[in-house]
């Protein structure tokens, strides 16, 4: 008869933990990706496509243009106004100065390409299917899309106010032939530049939130010059009331009441027209954001 020997049962030893199994293993549970990688990979993708270059450059070359052909067309009127009552009368009645406002008169060509930029930006996303590897990368999407606005919006100021100083060095020399001064660096000046650079920045983020909302280009560069373009000349001549005090709280008359000197009759104050502005900037791009989340790619 064999005898057996037992031995004693040792306590249950803990189920490794995750972080004992990753060491283990050599492998590291990474971050997710942050925002200013994000905001890095977005840099990265807009300045390397060829067509947001040339929209860019044409943003520049349309504003310099402008500028010149406004300073000699604004010298033209000027020189006129010395020999013609009539034309004497008509600038009178413009009244200010003429001259400071030519660097900004290609404005609405400006906030016309970078609007339809900022459609682009988001709406190529769909048409061309980059959105899955977008939003794969990033899955809670608000990270890319507050990265594209910034690229977008940052983008639009600079080139703006870039061009716009360019545009001011180039009328100098053409409004001198006419006895007209123009100062780039004077108050008034600097504050058309400054003004209307963060205006066509609000309109590009107009235009993104267009083109996130439609998810096609076409569609969302036709609404934004619907908005901008078409919606003031269409109340203007719809008679009514309703449509000529509506006309005021449309994103584009927002400019003027906060660029004049004084305040025009019939027009919003400059308080009212940045609220105004800012609404529709805050509001699309809101919506935008909120359907982003809960629609599929």
């Amino acid at each position: 008869m064999s005898s057996t020997t037992t031995e004693p049962m040792s306590p249950r030893e803990p189920a490794p933990s995750n972080s004992s199994m990753s060491s283990r293993s050599g492998t590291q549970h990474l971050p997710g990706p942050t925002f200013l990688r994000v905001l890095n990979s977005e840099v990265i993708k807009f300045r390397s496509l060829l067509s947001t270059l040339i929209l860019l450059a044409s943003t520049a070359v349309v504003m310099v243009g402008f500028g010149a052909l406004s300073a000699w067309g604004t010298g033209q009127f000027a020189d006129a106004a010395t020999r013609d009552p009539q034309a004497a009368a008509r600038m009178a009645a413009q009244g200010g100065d003429l001259a400071v406002s030519v660097p900004t008169s290609g404005i609405a060509f400006a906030q016309l390409i970078l609007g339809s930029l900022g459609v682009l930006l988001m709406s190529s996303e769909f048409t061309t299917g980059m959105a899955r590897s977008t939003f794969a990368a990033v899955p809670r999407r608000l990270p890319a899309f507050a990265a594209k606005l910034v690229v977008v919006m940052v983008t639009s100021f600079v080139v703006t106010a870039v061009s716009t100083w360019v545009a001011g060095l180039v009328a100098v020399p053409i409004l001198d032939n006419y006895g007209l001064q123009l100062d780039p660096g004077s108050s008034q000046s600097v504050k058309l530049l400054l003004v209307n650079s963060v205006y066509v920045a609000a309109v590009a983020a107009i235009g993104m939130a267009l083109g996130t909302l439609i998810r096609n280009s076409a569609g969302g560069i036709m609404s934004l010059v619907g908005i901008f373009f078409v919606a003031p000349i269409a109340f203007q001549l719809i008679p009514g009331d309703f449509f000529k005090e509506a006309r005021k709280y449309l994103p584009g008359n927002t400019v003027d009441p906060l660029t004049a000197t004084e305040h025009v009759p019939d027009t919003l104050e400059a308080w009212e027209a940045a609220l105004v502005l800012g609404a529709w900037v805050v509001v699309p791009l809101l919506l935008a954001a909120v359907l982003l989340k809960r629609r599929d790619v």
